[in-house]
């Protein structure tokens, strides 16, 4: 059964029964999923849970870094290329870097140029920390990825929130021009919403409204990380 927290007046930790939330096990890390529309907040909630329990023990992957290198594409080709569909996505990488991590494994995850639409030859280092968290608008939408989770949120927003944000993001961020983010918007980010990330929400074992300006979210989701790995601590 899926949980919702509440709103910014509601801060209760929701109980492990509620919330399904897991244990990870005493030898791996406890992975977490958040999904969400593009523009839904789900990287604010994400980089704040983070920074909130600490860098030192919650390890985050962006599951865009796995965007399939395309090389072989001119530039103004792989523009064309539907980036929110699950197809554009190493998603299989993603996974055997998860299983690596939860063996105890330290991995190195792409970087990814969204001006240029190509990996970069850098890599970043991501170590098996008790705690590791997906981010992306698909990552509960792909049952492999889904199985190797422990607990999936997704982030609720309204659509005209998210179009905003992704504009401000895509034009100061990623050097885009508003031509460019609306004709997106309408021919794939939209259309692969409705098909592919709003129902993934069903698969959520939590559903956080009103996105990224959800502060009570935020806590209560580092209370029940801090609260799992305390208990991890009393075990060892």
């Amino acid at each position: 059964m899926t949980a919702s927290l509440e709103p910014l007046a509601d801060r209760n930790a929701l109980s492990r029964e509620q919330a399904k939330w897991p244990t990870g096990g005493e030898d791996r890390p406890a992975i977490i999923g958040i999904a969400g529309g593009s523009g839904s907040g789900k990287t604010t909630i994400a980089e704040s849970v983070v920074k909130a329990v600490g860098v030192d023990t919650v390890s985050l992957i962006q599951h865009d870094a796995y965007y399939r290198d395309l090389p072989h594409l001119a530039l103004e080709d792989r523009a064309k290329v539907n980036y929110d569909h699950p197809d554009s996505l190493e998603t299989e990488l993603l996974i055997h870097h998860i299983e690596e991590l939860r063996a105890g494994r330290e991995v190195r995850r792409p970087v990814y140029d969204f001006s240029n639409h190509l990996r970069t030859t850098n890599t970043v280092l991501v170590r098996p920390e008790p705690v590791v968290v997906i981010e992306g608008i698909l990552v509960l939408s792909e049952r492999e990825l889904r199985n190797v989770m422990d607990l999936r949120i997704y982030v609720d927003a309204d659509s005209d929130l998210r179009l905003m944000r992704r504009m401000k993001r895509d034009i100061f961020e990623r050097e885009r021009t508003l031509d460019s983010v609306i004709n997106q918007y309408e021919q794939t980010v939209r259309p692969m919403h409705l098909q592919f990330v709003e129902p993934s929400k069903r698969y959520a074992d939590i559903i956080v409204p009103n996105g990224g300006y959800n502060a009570g979210a935020v806590g209560t989701i580092t209370s029940m990380i801090r609260d799992v790995l305390s208990g991890a601590r009393k075990r060892a």
